[in-house]
């Protein structure tokens, strides 16, 4: 099993991010994640990177540590011949430390360029597509492609990786859970589903399965609760209506009703190692192998430390 830490780029900054980045190393993190939005998730949360920027420049200022996107729509922002070309390129930086994660993409992000953000079965539709082209293009040489949804024309990534990036699909149902295995080389999940593991190797999947552990560390439980419910309160609303609203404006009235013990219910929350314990434990036992934890308290350092001197022990 690997633990990873996740960047919570709609909380910090971009050099801010470079440096909980390479802290992590030091505690013992096995590698960082970084989610790939335009917006945040609420304005009080003040921050949205670019996420490619960010990891490029964690790179070179770490050694061991693993880079994640968390994950990256490669089909409406961005083309998939881009997500290709950035994903190659970021392997050869790190010396084989990038995994790509994909999805299907939340309109939150993807509504911004203008064209349209296509229903859910649409966006799995294009996310297929979008597979195959950074799947053919990673083979070399010029390519093109003729989808329902996606085009090619003539394409080549000069700069190839020796050893190609896992593609980690993210899935939350049986059929993406199937995409990750035929099309991907990895899942993602955000649920504890030993379902979505099962579809996955049942259809032949046999990378890393990613999950991330929503938690809040602070140095009493209802600090920790009050930080998450103020930033991160948007995660209590459920996939369907993370997938649909277009701006944070629409997540913080969404979110309103949200309370403290729904918190505690999703959450890890407060001082004691225990119950991070036993909520990475949920993951493992639905046979995720790659847990990443999210810490929504208000003191990123602090539960770095905790990391290094409480929980690394327990999980590894």
């Amino acid at each position: 099993m690997r633990i990873g830490y996740k960047l919570a780029a709609e909380g910090f900054g971009p050099k801010e991010l470079i440096r909980q980045a390479i802290r992590a190393e030091q505690a013992g993190f096995d590698f960082v994640e970084i989610s790939d939005h335009y917006h945040p998730w609420l304005d009080v949360q003040g921050h949205s990177p670019f996420a490619w920027n960010v990891l490029s420049a964690i790179a070179p200022q770490t050694t061991t540590l693993g880079l994640a996107t968390g994950v990256t729509c490669p089909s409406i922002r961005y083309h998939p011949a881009i997500v290709a070309q950035a994903a190659a390129t970021l392997q050869i930086i790190s010396d084989n430390r990038f995994t790509l994660g994909i999805g299907a993409g939340e309109r939150l992000n993807e509504h911004v360029v203008g064209t349209g953000v296509p229903s859910v079965h649409g966006r799995h539709e294009r996310l297929g597509e979008a597979l195959d082209i950074i799947n053919l293009l990673w083979k070399g040489g010029y390519r093109s492609y003729e989808g329902k949804h996606l085009r090619l024309e003539d394409a080549r990534i000069f700069d190839l990786p020796e050893q190609l990036p896992v593609v980690a699909v993210a899935a939350g149902g049986k059929n993406a859970a199937t995409l990750a295995a035929t099309h991907g080389s990895g899942m993602f999940a955000t649920e504890p589903r030993g379902d979505l593991v099962g579809t996955y190797t049942a259809a032949g999947g046999a990378g890393p399965r990613y999950a991330e552990v929503p938690m809040a560390w602070a140095a009493t439980e209802d600090e920790a609760v009050r930080e998450a419910l103020r930033t991160s309160r948007w995660a209590v609303l459920g996939w369907k209506v993370m997938s649909e609203l277009p701006n944070p404006v629409n997540f913080d009235a969404a979110s309103r009703p949200v309370t403290a013990d729904d918190i505690r219910a999703q959450f890890a929350v407060g001082p004691a190692p225990e119950p991070y314990v036993e909520a990475v434990k949920k993951f493992t036992d639905a046979g995720f192998d790659h847990i990443v934890l999210q810490n929504a308290g208000p003191d990123p350092d602090g539960f770095l430390d905790f990391f290094a001197r409480e929980l690394r022990g327990r999980l590894t």
